[in-house]
C-alpha cells in the first residue's frame, strides 16, 4: 500500500494503553499511531481527518506535557451533534487515538479498562472538541482553524469537472495532488502553528 511520501514526515502520536499492557498486546502498553493509521480508518485523507489528528496531538501535548498520555482514560466531548457536519468523521479519528467510545465501546473487565461512555456530543463547550483527563479532571478544548491554509484556487474548478463525470486522468491526478498538498501543509508545515489549532481551558 503506497501513501503520499509526506505521510512519513508527520509526527506520530504515542500513548500508553493499560488495557493493551494488561492483555499483552503491546510492550509496556505503548502504542504509536501514525497519520496513515487514521487514513486507513477513515478510508481517505482530507483536511477534516488531518485536523482531527492534529487537534488530538496538540490537546494531548497540552494535557500531559512530558508525561505519557493514557489511552482509554480520556473523555472527549464535541460541541456538535454526531450527525452534524464532520463531527462523526472527526470523532472516529479522535476515538481511535484516545480510546474514547460511546455506548458501543468496550465495557471493561471487572470494572477496569472501560472505554464506554467516554465520547459525548452536542455539549456546550468553549471550543470544537474538549479532551478531559479522567485521572486529574484537567481539560483542554481544541478548535481547528484553517482559514490561513486555503485550498489551491484550481481545486474548485477541477472538482466540479470530476463530479460532472469528466474522466480525464490528468485532471484527476492534478486534483488529487493539490488536495493532498493542502493536507501536507496542515500536518507538516503548520503542525506546531498556534494559529491552526486554538487551545482553550
Amino acid at each position: 500500500m503506497a501513501f503520499p511520501s509526506f505521510f512519513a514526515e508527520i509526527r506520530p502520536i504515542i500513548l500508553r494503553d493499560r488495557l493493551a499492557q494488561f492483555l499483552g498486546a503491546a510492550d509496556g502498553g505503548l502504542i504509536e499511531y501514525h497519520y496513515a493509521d487514521v487514513v486507513k480508518l477513515a478510508g481517505h485523507s482530507c483536511p477534516t481527518v488531518a485536523g482531527a489528528y492534529l487537534m488530538t496531538s496538540r490537546a494531548l501535548n497540552a494535557l500531559y506535557g512530558d508525561d505519557m498520555p493514557e489511552r482509554g482514560d480520556i473523555r472527549v466531548d464535541f460541541s456538535e451533534a454526531q450527525s452534524s457536519g464532520v463531527a462523526g468523521v472527526t470523532a472516529s479519528v479522535v476515538g481511535l487515538l484516545t480510546g474514547a467510545a460511546g455506548i458501543g465501546g468496550f465495557k471493561g473487565i471487572a470494572g477496569n479498562f472501560s472505554r464506554r461512555d467516554l465520547l459525548h456530543f452536542d455539549i456546550e463547550l468553549p471550543g470544537e472538541v474538549c479532551f478531559t483527563r479522567q485521572d486529574t479532571g484537567d481539560s483542554i478544548c481544541a478548535s481547528l482553524q484553517l482559514a490561513h491554509i486555503p485550498p489551491d484556487p484550481r481545486m474548485g474548478p477541477l472538482l466540479q469537472r470530476l463530479l460532472a463525470g469528466e474522466r480525464d486522468a490528468v485532471v484527476a491526478e492534478v486534483f488529487a495532488t493539490l488536495w493532498q498538498d493542502r493536507v501536507r501543509q496542515i500536518l507538516v508545515d503548520h503542525f506546531d502553528d498556534p494559529e491552526t489549532v486554538l487551545l482553550t481551558r
